[in-house]
């Protein structure tokens, strides 16, 4: 699809008119017309306006003319997986899993494999096949090639131990040492938990990222906890097999 149709598209589906589109990103509706018309593009900052009016990556303004790829785990971006800057507007470099919030979440290539390896094996890989194929991939894109120049001083791998010495801190019954946490996006780990009260709420953003691992249980009785942890709180939940009764122990404002 073209930019035009896809502007087009875009307004329409917000139901907004050509003179509201043209107020919102500082230009005329004669300007929004000519896009829509074919006649002309917007220039790269109006481009970024309606990438965040819009919540579309600039790749998809422009009718997607690259094949984006998260340039530290090689997973192929979608808009809805595309991380963003603190001021909202996509990187298209990376997956939410990987940069979030201005920070890169892997400095240790073996961490990120041990993590996408999970996912990958039985999905047509088996273990060894999946970290085979990490192994040859991962040194080729761009963020290892160039990662000692990105690193922060240890910055973001200090915070991490923090928030893991302030869970194991909480002493939970039958909870294992915490001794890792993976960057999770919030819509896959955003389960709706019963309040005393009756009702049933859910406690995350959908389209944040956090800080966070599952942990089997000591007992050895199926279930597992799960952790989850930002700037801001921590929050420690047990259920069983796919997140099956799902019981929050803990939420704590840090």
């Amino acid at each position: 699809m073209e930019t035009k149709s896809i502007i087009l598209e875009l307004r329409n589906k917000h139901e907004m008119s050509q003179d509201e589109l043209a107020e919102k990103v500082f230009v005329t509706r004669q300007a929004v017309s000519r896009w829509e018309n074919g006649d002309t593009v917007p220039n790269t900052e109006t481009l970024k306006l309606l990438s965040q009016l819009f919540d579309v990556s600039i790749n998809t303004l422009l009718g997607s003319p690259r094949k984006l790829v998260c340039q530290c785990c090689g997973m192929p971006l979608e808009d809805a997986m595309i991380s963003k800057e603190t001021d909202g507007s996509f990187n298209e470099s990376y997956c939410k899993w990987c940069y979030a919030d201005g920070n890169y979440t892997y400095h240790d290539m073996d961490d990120l494999i041990n993590v996408c390896v999970k996912h990958m094996a039985g999905q047509g890989f088996t273990e060894e096949q999946a970290r085979e194929y990490m192994k040859d991939m991962l040194p080729n894109l761009s963020y290892w090639k160039d990662h000692k120049e990105l690193e922060d001083g240890g910055a973001f791998e200090k915070f991490k131990q923090q928030l893991i010495d302030e869970f194991n801190a909480l002493n939970i019954k039958n909870m294992p040492k915490v001794e890792k946490l993976n960057a999770l996006v919030g819509a896959y780990v955003n389960i709706a938990y019963p309040m005393p009260n009756g009702s049933v709420v859910k406690l995350l953003d959908d389209n944040a990222t956090y800080l966070g691992n599952q942990l089997e249980s000591e007992l050895g009785d199926g279930h597992c906890f799960g952790i989850l942890a930002n700037a801001d709180f921590l929050m420690v939940a047990s259920y069983g097999k796919d997140g099956a009764e799902p019981e929050l122990l803990l939420y704590k404002k840090r």
